[in-house]
């Protein structure tokens, strides 16, 4: 920790503006613990979605604007009440992406961004009720939530590290496994042997690693990057907007347990930075915050933000709460947005990589769910909600599905009259094909065949 009295231009106050050689530094342990948060999501539902290169650019592209400018309403809130003005760095939410991912796989891309709408509609009114509503969702709710949602995301890391998809040329390869675990084993290391910035940075160092030896194993595919523009504004409305009732319904109950979520990291950054718990006020603000920018982010193509906690736990240990270096990690993000070439390159990352430096992301989320769920012990009670949650809001509730769709990540069925069914399922069982969306992905069609 730097040996500085707190005061203007102080790192540990929230006001005045320190100077470069203190602000680059420490911007830049937000900056890496953060830009794998941003990119990856993105890049899952680009895949789940069947994007093409073009589009997975933007999608990236405008990811990173979209949490820049979330970034900025946070530290400056826009009428005191849009914001938390808090020092908090958002990124694109993993609990979001197993229903993301079930929408994308049933529907498409234009449905994910109809359901953004009503969920950024469903978190301003949490926001505005917080007061109120915050006592109906105990560790115990959340917590399994968070748990299943970890769990639901645990095959999509393993299908990406064998290599993407059955179309995929690297899927099954040996070169693809010999990647992911190489990439895994370097952030295992480096996030439990090493400290400081090779510690917070451990996900992105594997990240480079792997592809390095991807590149050099022939797997990375560097030829749509000389087209892309050095320089490019997002596009308003670059997608198509639907509004499916199931899907809107699913996701606005993740929208929900997001934003207790939100409230956790947000009395986390509180009382490790400055001492206290947050005030009602910015306790709103900030979830309001998150809601205006997912109704903002899904007219130009972007995903869902949310706080994120291994920022939340930099503020923790070393105290710094200065705007002025969130500032910059906010503007660093937004010029790189900016830049589509940067978000080209950003596409060319194997899944192997992806996967392999990801799934540990995943199993951190799971044991939030389960540290959440212990919280006070883990008594017999706890354990028949916990089981029986589990047990009938994934697997039966998935049953009543069987007729339509098919699972995110695998291909469609060449029966032309499966789109229709899948409709007549979402309009017969709405409630049923939102619990489905919310905590079943993991389950896949063989396994639903073999229940029935």
């Amino acid at each position: 920790m730097m040996k500085q009295q707190a005061g203007t231009g102080s790192v540990f106050s929230f006001e005045g503006v320190p100077s470069a050689g203190q602000m680059i530094p420490l911007g830049f342990q937000h900056m890496v613990a953060a830009v794998v948060g941003i990119i990856t999501p993105a890049i899952l539902i680009a895949d789940t979605c069947g994007l093409t290169a073009e589009e997975r650019t933007l999608m990236i592209q405008v990811s990173l604007i979209l949490t820049a400018v979330a970034t900025l309403l946070q530290l400056f809130p826009i009428f005191g009440r849009i914001g938390s003005r808090l020092p908090v760095i958002m990124r694109i939410s993993f609990a979001y992406i197993p229903t993301l991912q079930a929408i994308g796989g049933e529907f498409d891309l234009a449905t994910i961004l109809g359901a953004e709408i009503v969920g950024g509609c469903v978190a301003i009114l949490f926001g505005i009720f917080v007061k109120w509503i915050r006592p109906l969702f105990p560790p115990l709710v959340t917590g399994t939530v968070i748990f299943t949602i970890g769990l639901s995301l645990y095959p999509t890391a393993v299908r990406y590290m064998a290599g993407g998809n059955a179309t995929s040329e690297w899927f099954g390869n040996p070169r693809s496994w010999a990647v992911a675990l190489i990439t895994l084993a370097v952030v295992v290391f480096l996030n439990n042997f090493t400290k400081g910035i090779l510690k917070l940075a451990s996900i992105l160092i594997g990240m480079v690693v792997g592809y390095v030896i991807a590149y050099f194993l022939g797997i990375v595919d560097l030829s749509g990057v000389s087209g892309a523009a050095w320089f490019a504004l997002p596009q308003f409305m670059p997608f198509e907007i639907k509004f499916v009732p199931s899907a809107c319904v699913s996701l606005a109950i993740v929208y929900v347990v997001n934003a207790v979520q939100t409230i956790g990291d947000l009395s986390s950054t509180t009382m490790g930075g400055m001492d206290r718990l947050p005030t009602d006020k910015e306790l709103s603000g900030g979830i309001i915050g998150q809601g205006v920018m997912s109704i903002v982010g899904a007219f130009f193509g972007g995903l869902p933000t949310a706080s994120y906690s291994q920022n939340v736990g930099i503020v923790t240990v070393n105290r710094v709460i200065n705007r002025a270096v969130f500032t910059l990690v906010a503007g660093v993000l937004l010029v790189a947005g900016l830049v589509p070439k940067f978000a080209s390159i950003l596409t060319t990352i194997p899944q192997c990589v992806i996967g392999g430096a990801t799934i540990s992301v995943f199993a951190t989320i799971t044991m939030t769910g389960i540290r959440m769920i212990t919280e006070g012990g883990f008594t017999p009670r706890k354990s028949s909600v916990v089981g029986l949650s589990v047990a009938l809001g994934v697997h039966r509730v998935r049953l009543l599905l069987r007729g339509g769709g098919h699972h995110y990540g695998h291909p469609p069925q060449s029966d032309p009259c499966q789109g229709a069914r899948n409709q007549e399922v979402s309009k017969k069982n709405p409630a049923a094909v939102a619990a489905g969306f919310l905590l079943s992905p993991y389950f896949s069609e063989a396994d639903l065949a073999s229940s029935m």
